[in-house]
């Protein structure tokens, strides 16, 4: 599944999901938390099961942002809006489920028993507990569709004016979260997802965001207006000067089988730019 753009859609607007087809995104967040409002909530499981129900293998993919649940971990799950979205998609079956306030494997665990072979996005550092959780999502890898983060829940959880300075870069804290995150990712072998970027009409702000994050070695990011995805989509897709790069490193090693290290346009290249090179192009066959 590739997942470079992910777009949040509101799951009580019936009209901004049927439009939201057609955007380009890898896939569609319909959100059952943050931008539904609790009296609307019944009327959005509704939509969202529907829409799911009609459009699924059509397009992008389709992932449901469920409400989170009970924070006992070793308990049964209890958290009543979550388990209320949950009936909702039973019959449903979206192509992934995002489970925000996630606190490690055993979340991911409760939820892989509702919903059997649903891939999982679990959002992953909004509870301070969650921080201590993240070398846990190896254990639960195959239930696993990615791992992301989010920097706007947990300040709030802990007191915290901001997560950003004043130029808009993250405060040490958060930088540790999105570190963590990246790093239990790539531990766990899956998807490492990029946060959103909460200024829409910035532009050229969100390139350069969207640039860092894929040169620090995440492989999509979240969005949240639909004018972002192009921009997104562009940053995590391999340009032709990488892949022809990529092409030669691959094609000097296999001339040269054996060889620890090698020379390319005046330059050393060895077994991790090798290895670096065989996920670039894996990253635009896609």
């Amino acid at each position: 599944m590739r997942l470079r753009s992910l777009l949040f859609v509101p799951g009580d607007r019936p009209d901004r999901m049927e439009k939201a087809l057609d955007l380009g995104a890898d896939a569609l967040i319909l959100d059952l938390e943050d931008a539904v409002a609790p009296p609307a909530r019944p009327m959005a499981r509704v939509a969202v099961a529907d829409f799911v129900t009609r459009r699924r293998g059509a397009g992008p993919a389709l992932f449901v942002r469920i409400n989170p649940l009970s924070g006992a971990l070793d308990g049964p799950m209890d958290g009543h809006e979550a388990a209320l979205d949950l009936d909702a998609l039973a019959g449903a079956v979206p192509d992934g489920v995002v489970l925000p306030k996630a606190e490690g494997a055993d979340g991911v665990l409760r939820l892989a028993e509702r919903l059997p072979g649903t891939p999982i996005l679990p959002i992953a550092t909004e509870t301070p507990a969650a921080m201590f959780r993240l070398g846990d999502y190896a254990q639960v890898a195959g239930h696993l569709a990615g791992l992301t983060w989010g920097a706007e829940d947990l300040p709030a959880a802990i007191g915290a004016t901001t997560s950003r300075d004043a130029d808009g870069s993250y405060t040490a804290p958060y930088q540790l979260a999105r570190s963590l995150t990246l790093f239990g990712a790539h531990a766990a072998g899956v998807a490492a997802i990029e946060t959103v970027y909460p200024d829409f009409r910035d532009l050229n702000g969100l390139a350069a965001y969207a640039a860092r994050g894929r040169r620090d070695g995440f492989t999509g990011m979240m969005a949240i207006h639909p004018a972002q995805v192009p921009v997104i989509n562009a940053a995590f897709s391999p340009t032709p000067d990488e892949v022809a790069r990529a092409q030669a490193i691959v094609a000097l090693f296999a001339a040269n089988p054996g060889a620890g290290a090698l020379q390319l346009d005046g330059r050393m290249v060895d077994a991790p730019h090798l290895k670096a090179a065989r996920r670039l192009l894996s990253l635009a066959a896609d």
